[in-house]
């Protein structure tokens, strides 16, 4: 899925570092990509901070962006200090929530200066955009979700069609037509792509 998303922005705007959880159901992102420092990764699972993240709080609260030194009152685990000390002196989370309690948020970090409005404003899109890009269609058929349930279990062409009393045609045709949908290269990347998003 990582191929279909450019990190520009990300490297861009979070050069101290960034991270991005993508299409939170609950709490297990469809997607996720972490370019913190690994000490702070370390300390930051070993101290369980995920659960008293203000960040983290605020992201499941507010579509938008703000600057992580906004919520140091929220912070008696002093997270955000801590951060500074592996270089993550300037953050800022963005946050994107959907109706329905999909949500998608991102971390990012700088050392120079605070984020200005503009660049909180863009983070809010950026975290906006990737969430929207990662939509699954819905245009999918039923004979199309099918052949790539197969494919994901590792049925072959041939046998595939044999089981659904069609041609070996007909099968590649669905595979071009779902592979085409999720705008995956090749048919084990579209069958990857409909069981993350959950339509398999």
């Amino acid at each position: 899925m990582t191929e279909h998303l450019s990190y520009e922005v990300a490297q861009r705007l979070g050069p101290s570092g960034f991270y991005l959880g993508l299409r939170i159901r609950f709490a297990f992102p469809a997607l996720e990509a972490n370019h913190l420092p690994r000490s702070w990764v370390e300390l930051y699972s070993r101290e369980k901070f995920f659960f008293a993240d203000p960040s983290l709080k605020w992201s499941y609260e507010h579509t938008g962006a703000i600057r992580l030194h906004e919520l140091g009152e929220d912070d008696p685990l002093r997270i955000i200090a801590q951060a500074r000390e592996h270089g993550l002196r300037h953050g800022a989370v963005a946050s994107y929530n959907e109706d329905g309690g999909l949500r998608s948020y991102g971390l990012f970090y700088r050392d120079d200066r605070e984020y200005d409005d503009a660049e909180l404003a863009l983070l809010a899109d950026y975290v906006m955009d990737l969430h929207r890009k990662l939509a699954p269609p819905q245009t999918l058929t039923r004979a199309e979700l099918d052949v790539l349930r197969r494919i994901k279990d590792g049925g072959k062409l041939k046998q595939i069609a044999s089981e659904f009393g069609v041609s070996e045609g007909a099968i590649k045709q669905r595979l071009k037509n779902a592979r085409l949908k999720l705008n995956a290269s090749n048919g084990t990347q579209a069958a990857s792509l409909a069981a993350t998003f959950g339509l398999i």
